[in-house]
């Protein structure tokens, strides 16, 4: 009589893998590095225009933020999430390897990568200038290049001589997915930055950075660009930016951005800023409208306590005429 071990023998493979997934885990587990937790609370006053109607203009948000780093198989590997005014909601994460000479690869749920980390590089001392300003969204982006975006994008991040490139890359349309899932149809997209600084070629206190990207659009394609310089002497830094966001679709409006800002440490706790920012709107059947904004900003600093005001006011707003607006914001944030 033939003996059937097939199950037998099945079984005790089962164990045998079982085991050593359960080895593998251990080992894992021992190498993990501790999860770290920070956050901030900001508590806001903001005033609009007199055209719109504001209700109660007080505001309040909180930040918690998760890091984490640790080797994983020779690899630094680390991980970020920030959580914005809901705990259980995911506004960014970032899930980075350090390869070491090889550079930083990274996937990117909101983080910021590529070109959308230097679309406004200009100098402020609170927020920039366009901050809290109405758009209507007929124009889309409002002058801030970023093909690429910061959700469901791999980046990834390396300086030689002193120069560092940040690309990125996107699949698709660009939402943030949870694990399994997908995000349907749309277009991919991709972009780069390059930043320096001047201390390697006699030009200290000098940073710089340009970069490009192209997002396609129904198998058009849209072009981003962006060039900028900041100099810093003594207490003060200037910084001047030119940027450019060309539509591929026939009847496009064009964006070129012309904007410049000076930002002065009054001493170690206060700083202020005054920028102007223009964004000509090309219209392909009509006159070009350009928006002209401008805003001053204030900040003061004592311990984890920070106390800052911006003043932004615009014309011609997002190339549509006589459409102005304006803005006023006070925020205590608390850090913690």
């Amino acid at each position: 009589m033939k003996t059937i071990t097939k199950g037998k023998n099945m079984n005790n493979f089962k164990k045998v893998g079982l085991t050593a997934l359960a080895g593998s885990l251990a080992a894992i587990s021992a190498q993990a590095a501790e999860m770290s937790v920070s956050g901030a609370t900001v508590l806001t006053y903001t005033s609009a225009d007199g055209s719109e109607v504001t209700g109660n203009p007080y505001g309040m948000k909180t930040n918690l933020s998760f890091t984490a780093s640790g080797e994983v198989n020779g690899y630094n590997v680390s991980y970020m999430q920030t959580s914005k005014d809901k705990f259980a909601g995911m506004s960014s994460a970032r899930l980075s390897i350090d390869m070491g000479d090889m550079g930083t690869l990274a996937f990117d749920q909101g983080s910021g990568s590529g070109l959308g980390t230097i679309d406004d590089k200009t100098p402020t001392a609170a927020e920039e200038i366009w901050d809290g300003i109405d758009t209507d969204g007929t124009n889309g982006s409002y002058g801030l290049v970023g093909a690429a975006g910061a959700s469901g994008t791999w980046n990834y991040i390396k300086t030689l001589g002193g120069v560092t490139f940040n690309g990125a890359a996107r699949k698709g349309s660009a939402a943030k997915n949870s694990d399994g899932a997908n995000s349907g149809a749309g277009q991919g997209a991709w972009d780069f930055a390059l930043t320096g600084t001047g201390d390697d070629y006699g030009a200290p206190g000098l940073a710089w950075g340009l970069g490009y990207g192209e997002k396609d659009v129904k198998t058009l394609t849209d072009e981003h660009s962006t060039v900028f310089a900041n100099y810093t002497a003594g207490m003060a830094t200037f910084g001047y930016q030119l940027s450019q966001i060309v539509v591929g679709a026939n009847g496009g409006t064009d964006q070129n951005v012309d904007a410049w800002g000076l930002a002065v440490n009054v001493n170690d706790n206060l700083s202020i800023s005054y920028g102007e920012r223009d964004v000509e709107f090309d219209n392909p059947s009509a006159a070009n409208v350009t928006e002209k904004g401008e805003g001053i900003a204030v900040a003061y600093t004592m311990g984890s306590i920070k106390i800052a005001g911006n003043m932004n006011e615009v014309s011609d707003n997002d190339g549509t005429a006589a459409s102005n607006d304006e803005m006023t914001e006070i925020a205590v944030s608390f850090a913690f």
